[in-house]
C-alpha cells in the first residue's frame, strides 16, 4: 500500500515546525492535514479518515494529553507525541494515556519519517488477525497459530512467558511499553511476579533472538521507561 493513501494529521501550533513536518511528509508521499489547536484537531478527526496523528503536547487551548484521551475513547489510530519535555515522567504519562510513541524536539526529519513509516506499516499487524510475522527478510519469524519462533531459519524454543512478551511487543511495534503495561498486555493481569522480573524474561529472550544481545535489533530498551520492538517488518500473513 503506497504512502499516498495514508493521511496524517499534524497537531502543532508553531508554524515553522508545521512547515518542517509537512514538507517532509509530503515529500514522502503522505497526505497532510494540519490543526493549530486542539479544537481544530478534534473537529478534523471527527470529519476525516485519519491514519496517524502527530500530536504536540503543548497547545494553546486543549492540552495534547486531553486530545489523546478524547481520541482514545473511540479510536486506536496511531498517535506519536511531539514534546519539548524530555523528562521520564512526562513521556510515561503520555504513553499511559494512549500514545503509541514519542519524539522529543528537536528531532531530525529522517527520524520522523522512519517513525511514521514504521508505525503505519506495522499498525496493520496490530489490527489484523495475524498468522505469521516475518522481520528482517525472514531473520525472525513468529507464527501465532502454533506459537513457534524461528531465528535465522531455525526453531528457537521460548518459554510461554518469553513468547507472550515477544508477540505483544511485535504486534505493537514502536509502542513504548512500561514494565507494568507490558505485564498487563502480555499476561492480561494473570502475572504474579514483580515488574522487575520482566527484565529477566527480556534478558533471556534477547539471548535467544538477538545476534548481539548488547546491540539489540528487536527488543530495545528505552532508558527510564521500558521496552519497545525495533524489528523491520518484512512480511505479514493474515489468517484466512
Amino acid at each position: 500500500m503506497g504512502n499516498d493513501s495514508k493521511r496524517i494529521l499534524v497537531v502543532e501550533d508553531e508554524i515553522k515546525i508545521v512547515e518542517f513536518i509537512e514538507s517532509y511528509l509530503l515529500n514522502s508521499g503522505y497526505e497532510v492535514l494540519k490543526a493549530a489547536n486542539g479544537r481544530e484537531a478534534l473537529r478534523l478527526f471527527g470529519q476525516k479518515e485519519i491514519d496517524l496523528i502527530l500530536l504536540d503536547l503543548m497547545l494553546p487551548d486543549i492540552s495534547g494529553e486531553e486530545i489523546c484521551k478524547e481520541i482514545r475513547k473511540t479510536s486506536k489510530v496511531p498517535i506519536i507525541m511531539l514534546t519539548a519535555k524530555s523528562s521520564d515522567e512526562s513521556i510515561i504519562n503520555g504513553l499511559d494515556i494512549g500514545a503509541d510513541d514519542y519524539m522529543t524536539k528537536p528531532f531530525s526529519p529522517r527520524q520522523m519519517i522512519a517513525r511514521v513509516n514504521a508505525l503505519l506499516r506495522r499498525s496493520t499487524a496490530e489490527e489484523a488477525s495475524v498468522e505469521i510475522l516475518s522481520f528482517h527478510q525472514g531473520d525472525l519469524v513468529i507464527n501465532s497459530t502454533d506459537y513457534t519462533v524461528k531465528k535465522a531459519g531455525k526453531v528457537t524454543y521460548l518459554t510461554p512467558s518469553e513468547y507472550k512478551i515477544l508477540i505483544t511487543l511485535a504486534k505493537r511495534p514502536n509502542k513504548v511499553f512500561t514494565r507494568e503495561e507490558l505485564i498487563n498486555a502480555a499476561f492480561d493481569g494473570d502475572y504474579f511476579g514483580y515488574d522487575r522480573t520482566i527484565d529477566s524474561h527480556i534478558k533471556n529472550l534477547r539471548a535467544k533472538i538477538e545476534d548481539n544481545p548488547k546491540e539489540c535489533t528487536y527488543i530495545l530498551t528505552i532508558r527510564g521507561i521500558g521496552y519497545r520492538f525495533g524489528g523491520d517488518l518484512a512480511e505479514i500473513h493474515l489468517k484466512k
